[in-house]
């Protein structure tokens, strides 16, 4: 069974491709442009993993050509071979001007059926869009069409116009899919560009910084929205697209109950630890007395019609357009109408597909776009500056905070030099940073083994033309009590032997290049134990404060020569390192993006310390007031038990010794009842690791 897919780089296309691959035989055939081919062949070998069992073949043509421009004797060659033909290429923006629309959307769309009809497929697939219904008001179920409906937009009236040459003018078995708006995967998080919602995840970033998560904060009701993530999308459509006695339906790829917009809105504050948005007044409490009104007199509807304004636009331009919300985006961000998606429900009965509730997710989709997508550091002038051209060298850079600083430095024009000891994770981050266009060293290196760090810093002072920056971020983390410690003194020198021997020695074989530079930064990312000193933690807070106070001492050696420090005492962080732990996923943390704008914000500003409140509210308290501090830290030892792993004296820290810096292993979630006491510990001493 064959396949010809357009639009297969594209972001619902490449999952799509990816479905074909998994769950089809036959040879795939995907349209590409002849500049593209270098980027498809990356794609030929994500999608198939060098498998030869299921071909994917890129078809060099163009979306604007008549025919998509294939090569007439591939057509010919090709004809009555290909059954399913699926037509993703369009361009999915709502900012988009009318001629940019038509062209793909129309235009596009009329090729596409031509070189169908001239292969003889037997069913040609539509990708269209809810888009279609327009302002229509009230239930639209995927039976209907041509219902009146205003188009108060060039998408929306494109993606109307290309569905309806697909009924009208196709000469071969149609069948027509209507996503809603698509967001990254449930799993992963993956996205490829800035669209729908996440045009207002950079000011639910500025409210994360700047302002409390508890505080609430006022919101209008914006009516409802409908979210659902590629994966459902691109799983749904292969499934549909193979089941029998279909031909002529349209269906709705939707998630089947409204969403609140507001409420989707706020899942995402609540993923990025933001305050929330609260609507004055409930919309349940006037639905009955506003549903005596005349639709277009209903306050949510006049809400959408004074948004739409010109005078209305031009406000949002000036206001939430200054922080990346196009005009259009907040206009159209609700939908008028409410999608019945029955005949796909009824379709995908026994699949096991269906749409995730997007609370469960939301966490992932926040995570890979502050990740991957967020632009704020490469925008940053002081920090472009600061970073442009300069070699960073990053260790424990194969996840978690090291990963992330090194996307953070490379997209302020930084050269990351990745430092761990798995190889094969370092260079996926270098292809990320390429992809990217950037650029990035790599250099393996157990940092728990000396020698191999004097061969490191004989490479990195001879193969790199400078360093101008040194983060120690790689580190061993080991949660125990003193009492089950006895006979675990290894626990302390393999500690001390990372995050100690093994930063100064790097930082020591180094510093020879840096004099002869006559600069240099080191940015050691130390613990707010140094300054909380909570139970549990003595091989590892021992091993930070030692590093503390060598580069302290140090610095003041060297400060003639333009090398500086700058200790960061990171509170807890939320990593892989951490996620077994389900009770972390209630406590305040950072995320590895946050952790990563100090690390950034340390090498720019170049500050001896970088402080949390908490820390440093620990640290006042242990020199004025120590024996009632020591007597909190005792409360929380008996409230915090050890863990099952501590008690049997093995566990995860045994078997990993390189590790982003963050909270390990914590104990048995509510052991002996004590949940909310753990919580209520948790929130009034934030980024402590208990």
């Amino acid at each position: 069974m064959s396949s010809f897919v357009t639009g297969a780089t594209g972001f619902i296309g490449r999952f799509l491709v990816s479905e074909l691959v998994d769950h089809r035989e036959g040879p795939i055939f995907v349209l590409v442009r002849q500049s593209s081919l270098h980027r498809m062949e990356t794609l030929i070998q994500q999608w198939t993993g060098g498998s030869s069992k299921t071909k994917v073949v890129p078809v060099v043509g163009d979306l604007s050509q008549p025919g998509l421009g294939v090569d007439p004797t591939w057509v010919e060659e090709n004809a009555g071979t290909i059954e399913q033909f699926f037509h993703l290429a369009a361009i999915y923006d709502m900012t988009a001007d009318d001629a940019t629309n038509d062209a793909m959307n129309v235009d596009g769309t009329r090729n596409a059926l031509e070189l169908a009809e001239a292969l003889d497929v037997e069913c040609f697939h539509q990708v269209s869009s809810v888009a279609a219904a327009g302002d229509y008001r009230g239930r639209f179920d995927e039976s209907m069409f041509e219902e009146g409906q205003p188009l108060p937009s060039p998408y929306h009236r494109t993606k109307y116009e290309s569905e309806k040459i697909v009924r009208e003018e196709s000469k071969v078995p149609w069948r027509v899919y209507r996503p809603a708006i698509v967001v990254g995967h449930s799993e992963t998080g993956a996205m490829d560009k800035i669209d729908g919602p996440y045009y207002f995840f950079p000011l639910i970033k500025r409210l994360r910084d700047n302002l409390p998560s508890w505080l609430p904060l006022v919101g209008i009701d914006l009516g409802d929205t409908n979210l659902v993530p590629v994966d459902y999308v691109a799983k749904a459509m292969d499934h549909i697209a193979h089941l029998p006695d279909r031909n002529g339906e349209a269906f709705h790829l939707v998630n089947p109950e409204p969403q609140s917009t507001v409420e989707m809105i706020n899942a995402f504050c609540a993923a990025a630890g933001a305050p929330r948005f609260a609507t004055p007044i409930d919309r349940s409490l006037t639905a009955g007395a506003t549903g005596l009104l005349p639709r277009a007199l209903r306050p949510s509807n006049l809400l959408n019609a004074v948004v739409r304004t010109t005078p209305a636009q031009v406000l949002l331009d000036q206001t939430l357009g200054r922080v990346g919300i196009p005009a259009e985006v907040v206009s159209h961000a609700s939908f008028t109408a409410v999608f019945d998606s029955r005949a796909t429900i009824k379709a995908l009965a026994g699949s096991g597909i269906d749409v995730p509730d997007l609370e469960s997710y939301a966490r992932t989709l926040w995570t890979f776009w502050e990740e991957n997508l967020d632009d704020t550091t490469g925008r940053d002038k002081k920090t472009r500056s600061a970073l442009n051209g300069k070699h960073v060298v990053i260790t424990g850079a194969s996840s978690g905070i090291g990963k992330v600083t090194a996307l953070k430095v490379a997209q302020a024009g930084g050269i990351p030099v990745l430092v761990a000891r798995g190889k094969d994770k370092l260079e996926e981050t270098k292809a990320d940073i390429e992809l990217r266009g950037g650029q990035a060293h790599v250099f393996p290196c157990d940092l728990s083994d000396l020698r191999a760090i004097d061969d490191l810093c004989e490479r990195l002072s001879t193969e790199l033309p400078s360093i101008d920056f040194v983060v120690n971020n790689a580190g061993r983390s080991i949660r125990r009590s003193l009492k089950l410690s006895h006979d675990r003194f290894h626990d302390f020198e393999r500690t001390m032997q990372l995050n100690y021997f093994g930063a100064i020695r790097l930082i020591m074989g180094v510093m020879p290049k840096l004099h002869e530079q006559r600069s240099g930064h080191i940015v050691n990312i130390s613990s707010i134990g140094v300054q909380t000193n909570p139970p549990r933690f003595s091989a590892y807070v021992a091993s930070k404060a030692a590093l503390d106070a060598w580069s302290n001492v140090v610095a003041s050696e060297v400060v003639g020569h333009g090398i500086s420090f700058t200790n960061i005492h990171m509170p807890l962080v939320r990593t892989p390192m951490i996620a077994p732990t389900k009770m972390y996923d209630k406590f305040p943390t950072l995320s590895p993006a946050q952790a990563a704008d100090l690390v950034v914000k340390a090498m720019v500003e170049k500050p001896h310390e970088i402080n949390t409140f908490a820390g440093n509210a620990g640290a006042v308290a242990h020199t004025f007031a120590p024996k009632a501090a020591f007597r909190v830290l005792n409360l929380a030892y008996q409230v915090f038990p050890d863990s099952a792993a501590a008690k049997a004296k093995s566990g995860p820290t045994d078997a990993a010794p390189e590790v982003a810096v963050t909270a390990p292993e914590a104990g048995a979630e509510g052991a002996g009842g004590r949940e909310s006491e753990q919580m209520l510990m948790a929130r009034l001493f934030p980024g402590v690791h208990w």
